[in-house]
C-alpha cells in the first residue's frame, strides 16, 4: 500500500474551499474513522498535527 496522499487528497481539498459542499462533507465524514488518515497525523510532527487537528476540529489528533 504505501504512503497515504492524504495531503494532496482531491476530496480534501474541495473540504478546503467550500466544507458544505457534498463532496467537502463526504471527505470529513471519511476522514474520521479513515485508517490512512489516520495513519497520515500519526506521521506528522506534533505541531503541524496539532495545527491541522484544530483547524479541522479532530479533538481526538490533539
Amino acid at each position: 500500500m504505501g504512503e497515504p496522499k492524504c495531503k494532496s487528497c482531491a476530496f480534501r481539498g474541495k473540504y478546503d474551499k467550500n466544507p458544505q459542499s457534498l463532496l467537502g462533507r463526504l471527505w470529513r465524514w471519511h476522514a474520521n474513522w479513515c485508517p490512512g488518515w489516520r495513519s497520515y497525523m500519526r506521521s506528522l510532527p506534533a505541531e503541524e498535527r496539532k495545527a491541522i487537528a484544530e483547524g479541522y476540529k479532530m479533538e481526538k489528533y490533539l
